[in-house]
């Protein structure tokens, strides 16, 4: 396992401490959103609304979830997780995934039986104004914590406020349409609007879990890491490859929560400068240190052979 410096340290420490900041300020959040959406919903007899403020209150328990698991993956190995805890981060986007698809499901369910009970009557004017304050309310967050945010269980909070925005934005364009139809003198129409919302915003909202479920998956079942992290790995080890005239590089990743594990085996040919344990050790050094600015926690190993079927 590759050994960090003071200053990685506390890098860490703080990013930590901030990813925890963001992910309390996204409970909080939920919880307004909660109260609001629920009292709101019922005052405006918007199911789309009521939807709203049910999606919030799970939301408000996954993310003290979230909060939880970013403490525990922070504690690093021990006896019992000799590779770290990290593992628990995607485990926790997985779960809060599949919870929040869950709900969409239901949502589209009872939208559906709304629509062939002949519609829901709506206060359009209350209904639109929740719009607008859902929308600014959900990009200020939505902003906060994509901008602070490291941690992956940072970022699925960021998505699924960033999903919850452009609903709201939807939602809000539905209920102009509904103030228009009622101006209009079609309230029979527009009372079909708020079922039709909650059916097309459930089923647009489904693509977030199910990505953050893929993405969760990945980690745990320690799959190769992502394309971009990937390729960022294999030039940090062909460039080690050559600077000491190595045959060849054989690279093996996976990415689990914020570590990734890495490991290298280097086939060392007759043109090559290592020759001694000492030499490997300068070759792992120049590795660690081409690693380090990429920014990732990391586990690695790094192995030396002169038989390639050693390392393939």
């Amino acid at each position: 396992m590759e050994s960090e410096d003071a200053g990685d340290a506390g890098g860490t420490a703080d990013a930590g401490r901030r990813d925890r900041r963001l992910l309390l300020l996204s409970v909080w959040a939920s919880a307004g959103f909660a109260v609001l959406s629920s009292v709101w919903g019922v005052l405006s007899g918007s199911s789309m609304i009521v939807f709203d403020g049910l999606s919030s209150f799970v939301s408000i328990g996954l993310s003290m979830l979230a909060v939880v698991a970013l403490r525990t993956s922070r504690r690093g190995p021990d006896e019992r997780y000799p590779w770290g805890r990290e593992a628990w981060e995607p485990l926790v986007v997985v779960i809060k995934a599949a919870a929040l698809g869950a709900l969409c499901v239901y949502a589209v369910v009872g939208g559906i039986a709304d629509l062939l009970a002949g519609g829901r009557e709506v206060s359009t004017g209350w209904a639109l104004a929740y719009a607008i304050v859902a929308t600014v309310a959900g990009a200020v967050v939505t902003l906060l914590m994509r901008r602070g945010g490291r941690s992956d269980l940072v970022r699925a909070e960021a998505a699924e406020w960033f999903g919850d925005t452009l609903l709201s934005i939807g939602v809000l364009v539905g209920f102009v349409i509904a103030v228009v139809l009622v101006s209009a003198g079609r309230p029979d129409l527009a009372a079909y609007v708020d079922p039709a919302m909650v059916v097309v915003v459930s089923l647009l909202f489904l693509r977030i879990p199910a990505r953050l479920i893929g993405g969760g998956m990945r980690e745990i079942l320690a799959m190769s890491p992502p394309r971009d992290t990937q390729a960022e790995l294999d030039e940090a080890v062909e460039a080690v490859r050559e600077q000491f005239g190595l045959a060849e590089a054989f690279l093996r990743a996976s990415k689990v929560g914020g570590r990734v594990d890495v490991e290298v085996d280097y086939v060392v040919g007759e043109g090559s400068s290592v020759h001694t344990v000492a030499d490997g050790d300068v070759v792992r050094q120049a590795l660690h240190d081409r690693l380090e600015v990429l920014g990732h926690e990391r586990s690695v190993v790094v192995a030396f052979t002169t038989d390639r079927r050693w390392a393939v």
